[in-house]
């Protein structure tokens, strides 16, 4: 009985997640402000959907994003490689 109450409890609430590294490139620094007022909806960035779920852990040489929104963050993803961030690719 108790395994099926998780189950439910767990298929009511269980999301997919998306998510992707971004590599520090030197200009890394301030990237992590940006992307949580991005977040808070405090600023737009061209051609990126918002993604209120965004999930931001700043690490020493890199910030790891995740996120439900797939199609939000992978434009995300092509906004932050066009000016010239490498990123690990989307993974789930």
């Amino acid at each position: 009985m108790a395994r099926g109450v998780a189950r439910k409890w767990l298929e009511k609430r269980a999301k997919s997640e998306y998510r992707f590294t971004v590599y520090s490139t030197g200009s890394v620094r301030r990237l992590p402000v940006l992307l949580k007022a991005f977040r808070d909806g405090k600023v737009s960035l061209k051609d990126v959907e918002a993604v209120p779920d965004l999930g931001i852990k700043t690490n020493f040489d890199n910030i790891d994003l995740w996120s439900s929104n797939y199609k939000a963050l992978l434009s995300l993803m092509k906004w932050l490689e066009v000016r010239g961030f490498e990123t690990t690719g989307m993974m789930w």
